[in-house]
């Protein structure tokens, strides 16, 4: 029998997905459209904000859905199978609810709290290219007497051009490296949707310049007390867009085999359906993408034991879920990496040189998985997990890029 938790996560989550899943289906309509079209999806996540998907994670006595991690996690699968490109645009959200929700108790929290609730979403600016040294950041808030200003130029700046505000890293005039929240729609922040990848196109993942922005006392913080289990969260999302993607390419894969009446003499059936060479290839595909969603349900498991423990930072036992989660994320992001990658090469292998037509859009899974798994590199990944198993070497659970000064 199930418990009373159990029953109350079940009906809370299938709550959030009846609301959300008439979207998801508009949203799967249209994606092949967009991506040819470059159109980016201002329309669909107006949508999924305004039905509460900015505050899925805020309690439900602020006014949230009130989810867990892996709750988030199914729905975030969901979306990805829709249009991969849309969990990856909230993604710097995400994960600044978190560093809300673990934050000390108090109206800063509370205020938060209640603008997730209210539809308002965050996007992300963290990353600068050029050859700037490790550690260091070309982004600066200054204080003057009129206040904090914010100045800088970053990239992959992701869901940022959807958003209402930013969370912008920065090296503060006092030496402390920060993060400021901006809102987008201020004087002296300039979008461009500049992102020129070949796949999660419609991320937003361009620049964004800033130039003397006004930053409030209230949302200017140090990067040292974010949440420690960001790193984890983060590639919580890549991995629910592999899955995601995954189960796309299960779906379509399924369909066009089932529709197609061409057959070639040298096949092994009258119809495309009825061929086991066909069928094993579609049956690898849906394997791979079980594999993908059991991956993701139990690299989120681990990070919302990280969540639980939060209040208790730097415990032996905070200690010891944070480094689960980012074992386990970094895990699950060297097996997804390739395997869904590989997975979605196969869709190519059931229906000939018609698969590769423009107007199917099946090119987009193979895309799409390839730039998400082109993230955080997962060879270093594998080697960091490697030296855990060995000689339990705790993982890093922030890192930076940039050239090297000790060359």
């Amino acid at each position: 029998m199930p418990t009373t938790t159990e029953t109350q996560t079940t009906s809370r989550l299938d709550a959030v997905l009846e609301r959300l899943r008439p979207i998801f289906d508009d949203i799967a309509a249209g994606t092949v459209q967009r991506e040819q079209e470059h159109t980016l999806p201002h329309a669909e996540v107006r949508r999924l904000v305004d039905a509460g998907f900015a505050g899925l994670r805020v309690p439900v006595e602020d006014g949230g859905a009130g989810l867990t991690i892996p709750e988030l996690a199914e729905v975030l699968v969901e979306l990805a199978a829709a249009d991969s490109n849309l969990p990856q645009i909230f993604r710097g959200h995400i994960a600044f609810v978190e560093d809300r929700l673990t934050s000390p108790p108090g109206s800063e929290r509370d205020r938060w709290l209640r603008r997730f609730a209210a539809g308002e979403f965050v996007g992300n600016a963290w990353s600068e290219v050029g050859q700037g040294a490790i550690g260091t950041s070309s982004t600066t808030l200054d204080r003057d007497a009129d206040g904090w200003t914010l100045n800088g130029r970053k990239f992959y700046t992701t869901g940022s051009i959807y958003a209402d505000w930013i969370d912008v890293t920065a090296r503060r005039s006092d030496g402390v490296d920060g993060t400021a929240l901006v809102r987008t729609s201020q004087p002296g922040v300039t979008i461009t949707d500049d992102w020129d990848g070949f796949g999660q196109q419609l991320t937003g993942t361009g620049t964004t310049v800033f130039a003397r922005a006004a930053v409030d006392d209230e949302n200017v913080f140090v990067f040292a007390d974010r949440f420690r289990y960001q790193t984890a969260i983060y590639q919580l999302v890549l991995l629910s867009v592999l899955a995601g993607v995954a189960k796309a390419a299960e779906r379509d894969t399924a369909q066009e085999v089932h529709d197609r009446k061409r057959v070639y003499s040298h096949g092994s059936a009258s119809l495309v359906r009825e061929d086991p060479q066909i069928q094993a290839i579609v049956g690898e595909i849906s394997s791979v993408s079980f594999v993908a969603h059991a991956t993701v349900r139990h690299v989120a498991e681990t990070i919302e034991r990280a969540y639980e423990t939060s209040g208790r930072r730097g415990s032996d036992e905070d200690d010891a879920t944070n480094i689960a989660a980012e074992i386990a994320s970094a895990q699950g992001q060297v097996v997804l990496s390739t395997l869904v990658t590989q997975a979605v090469t196969r869709v190519f292998d059931t229906l000939g040189a018609s698969a590769v037509s423009r107007a199917k859009g099946l090119d987009r899974h193979w895309r799409n998985a390839r730039t998400v798994a082109s993230h955080n590199p997962w060879i270093y990944k594998a080697k960091i997990v490697g030296d855990w198993a060995i000689n339990q070497t705790p993982p890093p659970f922030l890192w930076e890029i940039g050239v090297a000064t000790d060359r």
